[in-house]
């Protein structure tokens, strides 16, 4: 494979009006990482708003810096936005997002932490991902501790996608739900050296239709993914 060019230390879509923590944390929604910073935040400043993906980076509870960057949705735009963060120092990425779960004792509002991610989408394999790629092992256990449970998952192009027989597979692969950025950003903290993982909300159930969380419940949902995170983050050591 031919090698994948890293990103620039002058970022191209990230306009940084503040300083980037070495720990970020990474929600797809730009009002979610308002959210996030506001609740784990001490004087949160605004990192970006270019192009809508809001960050912001202040003093967490334990003392340290800590960052929260929107990355918008998919594996494509989270991939731009993860290069120029790792460019920019970030060494420890969490995505805090929501999936569609397939049952299996997973129901709305609950918490996973992310164990291994097929690689359903076009940009994990663009990068050279295999059939499934992992986060960091450590990473993981602090965040399984913090959620308590884990599961793999299939990243995947499409939020809405009819297929049963697509869902069957990827439930028969062995995932317990559906996103669309964890297997990008697996593979990119395998090129670039840093660590990464995941933890996860249960937004939607997926069968014969799609039973959906409430708006309420989605916002009370988004903190508690920022706060499972941190608490991972603090007992992993940051790193």
């Amino acid at each position: 494979m031919r090698p994948v060019p890293t990103a620039s230390a002058e970022p191209i879509h990230l306009k940084p009006a503040a300083e980037l923590a070495e720990r970020v944390l990474l929600p797809g929604d730009p009002h979610r990482a308002l959210a996030v910073a506001t609740d784990l935040l001490e004087k949160p400043s605004m990192f970006n708003h270019h192009r809508g993906l809001w960050g912001y980076t202040g003093r967490a509870r334990d003392g340290e810096p800590l960052s929260v960057q929107s990355t918008g949705m998919g594996g494509p735009s989270a991939a731009i936005v993860i290069e120029e963060l790792i460019a920019l120092g970030a060494r420890v990425l969490v995505r805090i997002g929501t999936c569609g779960a397939f049952g299996g004792g997973l129901g709305l509002g609950d918490l996973v932490a992310v164990s291994e991610a097929i690689a359903a989408d076009g940009a994990s394999a663009a990068l050279g991902a295999g059939e499934r790629v992992a986060p960091d092992a450590a990473l993981l256990q602090s965040l399984a501790d913090a959620a308590g449970r884990q599961g793999a998952v299939a990243s995947s192009d499409l939020f809405y996608d009819p297929r049963a027989e697509i869902l069957e597979h990827w439930r028969a692969a062995g995932a317990a739900a559906v996103e669309m950025e964890c297997a990008t950003l697996f593979r990119l903290g395998e090129l670039r050296g840093v660590s990464t993982g995941a933890v996860l909300g249960v937004s939607d159930v997926l069968g014969d239709g799609r039973e959906r969380i409430g708006r309420e419940g989605l916002e009370r949902l988004g903190l508690e993914l920022g706060r499972v995170a941190y608490a991972a983050l603090t007992d992993a050591g940051g790193s």
